[in-house]
């Protein structure tokens, strides 16, 4: 899914938050197994590349994150939000605009590939999608 998939009929308006859903499960199971998995080459989230190294977030992308015009939260395929869920028709990874007038994603698995493990080329991504959306960053002024 890109953010070109999710065009018509999109909400419109300001962004209240960001959403990232990795392609991994939230439980200490799951996140074991997704470890193992991506040492083995048996597991692959772009999200969790560019977020995370081997056991903490990066210090690139925590930078930024904290240079986005509002905050951006993670879940993990199965404890995202519902709206989001829907929103993304069940599609992970993914990274999704909260706005007033619902759930619009931004970024879709193929972009986040293409991010190369970036932070920063993330959030281009994020920019290009909020412009082609025509939505605004809430920045509480």
């Amino acid at each position: 899914m890109s953010s070109n998939d999710t065009a018509i009929g999109r909400p419109t308006g300001e962004i209240l938050e960001l959403v990232g859903v990795y392609d991994a499960a939230g439980t200490l199971r799951g996140e074991l197994s997704y470890w193992i998995g991506a040492r083995l080459g048996r597991a692959h989230c772009s999200l969790c590349d560019i977020t995370h190294g081997l056991v903490r977030e990066r210090a690139d992308w925590v930078s930024c994150r904290g240079g986005l015009p509002v905050p951006f939260q993670t879940f993990h395929r199965d404890d995202q939000p519902e709206d989001v869920r829907a929103s993304a028709g069940g599609v992970v990874p993914i990274v999704a605009a909260r706005t007033a007038d619902g759930v619009v994603v931004l970024v879709g698995p193929d972009e986040l590939d293409a991010c190369g493990g970036s932070g920063e080329r993330l959030v281009e991504a994020i920019e290009r999608s909020v412009a082609t959306a025509g939505l605004s960053w809430n920045t509480g002024a």
